[in-house]
Order: structure tokens, then C-alpha cells, then sequence
């Protein structure tokens, strides 16, 4: 059985390819060229395919129908609808990454696999509707779909959220010093860091386990998430300092020191996805918790140079 994996040396993707390489699948990825391939075993007899991902680009969909998979999983998710009807000649299963972003913000914590409200963010949103429209075309098709929905991926090969709500290398230098950080009064909001790896499993299930998985829309992520003040000293833990919380009024917080709705977001909005569904249905299981995310994506930092 072929799989194609488009997005394949990414950071889910150097998870999920092993996986599916040992379930005994014939695997090839699509890369940009950004990231070098793994020089683990397990890709040995992996083909990469270079190209570029554009949305309604003739030659990328040439790449995707000329890969003439089966199975095809689209973890960049940046133009499903055309990338499917790519595919659709010999494939049989197409999985799809979206985000629990899409969702809006958070009404029931945890929270199911529904929308929520308006998704605020407009690419987002724009690939909920994507994703949407084109689990209906599938369904009317006779080919499985599904869509993966995770959280904070974090993990080992890209810097994690920090406690500003973003990815800053010079934010995480200065937990690591210790030096303060500022919340919202009040804020208890749940922030769910979930394992690159993890998020790479609820693929592989999905992909090993297509009957049950066709037509379904699954969250993954961690088994708990953290509260925003717990972010803090978790980063403090790992650190082996002592990070200061300071507090300030809503007003002052999404006003002046975090205006920028995309980093907010996470102090306004639970990211705390119900996994229950693919747990139940497929036997889903985190290996790794929030901490342990966090732990493992701060030493690939070090390792990195990067700290």
C-alpha cells in the first residue's frame, strides 16, 4: 500500500513517516527542501519528492497525482480542496491536519469537535470551511476523510509556545533567567501542549484503521492541559528557576502588553481539546503529558544551540 505524506520531514511528520514505514506501508513525502530528511533506518527506503505547496498550483497537483497513493495525508493543509481532487484517481483515504483554532473561541471545555463561534482568525477560518466542504465531496465520492484537529504542537524540532503566546526564541531566554512574566487578573485559562508525537499516532491510527475513521473530524492532544499560570512554572521547573507572575487588568493586559489577537488567543481561549472520540473509537493514548512536551522540546532547543 502507497502513502503519500505531504509535509513529510516537518515536525509531525518525522513522527509520523517511521510510524507508518512500520506498519508496513510504502511511504513517500512531499517536501519543500527547508528541512533535511532523518538519517534514521526507518527512512532508508523513503522516496522525497521535492515541491513547492501552493494553493491551485497545476504542477503541485501534477506531483500529488503522479504520487498515485492510496493513502494520502496532507499535514500542511494549506489548499485541501485542490489537493484532494489531485488525489481522488487512485486514493482511498485522505487525512487532513487542521487546528482546534478553527473551532473559535472555546464555549465547552473540553472541548468536542464542533465549532464553537466565528473563527477570528481568517485563514483559519477559510480552511475550516475548506476542510468542511471538501469531507462532503469525499462522503458523496465513496473516498474516507478525515481530519485531524490538535492543539499547541510542541515536542522535540520546533520551539514551543512560551508564555507570551508565541514561539520567541529571545521569550524563552528570558524564562529561562527567570525574569517575569505578565497575565491577566484572574486568567486560569487552559493552554494544552501536545507532543508532535502524539499528534503524529492519531494519523497513524487513522490512517491503519480506515472504516472507522472515515467521515470523522478527530481532536488530538494531551490528557490534561495546564493553566496559564502552571505554563509559567512548569517553564520555571524545567528552567530550575523561579519565574515571577505578575498581574495586571484585562484592560491593561489585551490593551497594551499583548495586543496582538494572535498571541492573546491563548489567554482568551481554552485550548483543551476532547480526545474522547479518538480514544474510544481507534484507542488513541498520549504517550507523553504537557510537561514532559514542554521538558522534551526545551532540550531540543539546547541541543540545538538555540538556548
Amino acid at each position: 500500500m502507497k502513502a503519500l505524506v505531504i509535509g513529510g520531514t516537518g515536525h509531525i511528520g518525522r513522527f509520523l513517516v517511521p510510524e507508518l514505514v512500520g506498519q508496513g506501508w510504502e511511504v513517500s513525502v512531499v517536501s519543500r527542501g527547508r528541512t533535511p530528511v532523518p538519517e534514521a533506518n526507518a527512512w532508508e527506503g523513503v522516496s522525497v519528492i521535492h515541491a513547492d505547496y501552493r494553493r491551485k498550483d497545476d504542477q503541485f497537483s501534477s506531483v500529488i497525482s503522479e504520487a498515485d497513493a492510496e493513502l494520502v495525508i496532507d499535514i500542511l493543509g494549506s489548499d485541501v480542496p485542490s489537493t484532494y481532487q489531485a488525489a481522488k484517481g487512485r486514493c482511498r483515504h485522505f487525512i487532513a491536519c487542521g487546528s482546534v483554532w478553527m473551532y473559535g473561541l472555546a464555549r465547552i471545555v473540553p472541548t468536542p469537535e464542533e465549532t464553537q463561534g466565528p473563527c477570528e482568525f481568517d485563514w483559519y477560518a477559510m480552511r475550516y470551511d475548506e476542510l468542511q466542504r471538501t469531507k462532503a465531496f469525499a462522503e458523496d465520492e465513496g473516498i474516507a476523510f478525515t481530519a485531524i484537529m490538535p492543539p499547541n504542537v510542541c515536542g522535540p524540532g520546533k520551539v514551543p509556545i512560551d508564555c507570551r503566546g508565541g514561539r520567541d526564541i529571545d521569550t524563552h531566554k528570558c524564562h529561562m533567567r527567570g525574569e517575569p512574566v505578565i497575565l491577566p487578573e484572574g486568567c486560569t485559562t487552559l493552554i494544552g501542549p501536545c507532543d508532535a508525537s502524539d499528534v503524529a499516532h492519531g494519523f497513524t491510527l487513522s490512517a491503519c484503521n480506515t472504516d472507522k475513521a472515515s467521515g470523522r473530524v478527530f481532536n488530538v492532544g494531551s490528557a490534561y492541559a495546564l493553566t496559564a499560570p502552571e505554563l509559567v512554572r512548569e517553564y520555571g521547573r524545567i528552567h530550575g528557576v523561579k519565574i515571577p507572575v505578575e498581574y495586571v487588568s484585562a484592560g491593561e493586559f489585551y490593551g497594551n502588553v499583548l495586543p496582538e489577537s494572535g498571541a492573546n488567543f491563548h489567554f482568551r481561549s481554552h485550548m483543551a481539546p476532547d480526545i474522547s472520540n479518538i480514544s474510544r473509537m481507534l484507542g488513541y493514548r498520549p504517550r507523553y503529558t504537557p510537561e514532559q512536551s514542554l521538558a522534551r522540546a526545551v532540550e531540543w532547543m539546547r541541543n540545538q544551540g538555540l538556548l
